[in-house]
């Protein structure tokens, strides 16, 4: 199971503890996608379910396992605008590979269009 919700030690511990309990589950917890109430809650949240046995992962992660290689024609361009918009350096990367390496079409919005749409502070 891939878990995450709004309070990390509330509603993801008690459903990871409670699921591995009363079943033959894994559970992998996707840490950047929950938060608790403040940053010790969560922290300390995730090492009681690490502790147990729940997975920790990242949505990146999980976005990537499920792509699981670039094979998968039908996921891939969706997973790309995903990963360029949303990952940082990692899209970054992404972004300039899929232009500089395979000769791809660049984006159509440059970093100097996103600038120009800013409104300037008065």
């Amino acid at each position: 199971m891939v878990v995450a919700g709004l309070w990390t030690e509330v509603c993801n511990n008690t459903f990871s503890l409670c699921a591995m309990d009363e079943g033959d589950y894994e559970i992998y917890m996707v840490a950047d996608a929950s938060g608790g109430t403040t940053k010790e809650a969560h922290d300390f949240a995730m090492l009681r379910m690490i502790q147990a046995g729940v997975v920790p992962v990242t949505w990146q992660q999980v976005l990537l396992e499920w792509q699981r290689d670039w094979a998968h024609k039908e996921t891939y361009d969706a997973v790309m605008k995903i990963a360029k918009e949303h990952s940082g350096a990692y899209g970054m990367g992404v972004d300039y590979a899929y232009t500089m390496v395979h000769k791809a079409p660049q984006r159509t919005t440059q970093p100097h269009e996103v600038l120009a749409a800013v409104p300037a502070k008065k």
